[in-house]
């Protein structure tokens, strides 16, 4: 199986976890030609707060975490070639913010404490994110809509990039579930200590 299956797997399974931009950008791949991917354009500091935020997302235990897997490329990956600009303005928007905050000089309390921060501007930027969207067919100002058109918040772009990118990777995969290619009659079992859940 290829990763482009593999993500359109875990796509039906996570549907309704998912939002509305990522299911869309998902289905680019099966009509390319209807999008015209842009590129996002991350500096070298953008890039590193990504990987750096990515990584507290799914750390490095015992197990290989966010940067083990390549979680920062495939962000910046599906930005470019899956996401467009509303998206590509929010996420950029949100990576400057962290650098303004200085992020990058930041201990690791300090950075849990900032990204706990973030993620409660997130709660009320996703209601008016979702305000936007239900709104759209409404006779509302066409001006006012386009100014407010950022796309899906930063946080939330993060977090289902990494763990879209995580679980689709073959380390990851690895990681976390144990592999049964034939795995015999369905039945509930208890699984032991630390033993991984099963993949079919």
């Amino acid at each position: 199986m290829n990763r482009r299956d593999a993500l359109n797997r875990v796509v039906l399974l996570m549907g309704g976890v998912l939002s509305g931009p990522t299911l869309m950008a998902m289905k680019q791949w099966d009509n390319p030609g209807a999008f015209v991917p842009g590129s996002v354009g991350l500096t070298e500091s953008q890039k590193s707060v990504v990987a750096q935020v990515a990584e507290m997302i799914l750390p490095r235990t015992d197990t290989p975490g966010a940067k083990d897997a390549g979680v920062p490329d495939f962000i910046e990956m599906m930005l470019n070639d899956c996401y467009a600009q509303p998206e590509h303005t929010s996420f950029k928007k949100g990576v400057d913010q962290l650098l303004e905050a200085g992020f990058l000089n930041q201990s690791e309390q300090q950075r849990t404490v900032t990204l706990k921060g973030v993620e409660q501007q997130t709660k009320s930027l996703m209601q008016a994110f979702n305000v936007r969207q239900s709104k759209m067919g409404d006779n509302e100002d066409k001006l006012l809509m386009d100014n407010q058109n950022q796309g899906l918040p930063f946080w939330r772009l993060m977090k289902e990039l990494t763990l879209l990118g995580y679980y689709t990777s073959e380390v990851g995969l690895n990681a976390s579930y144990q592999y049964v290619p034939v795995p015999g009659k369905f039945e509930n079992i208890k699984l032991k200590p630390n033993q991984k859940v099963f993949a079919y």
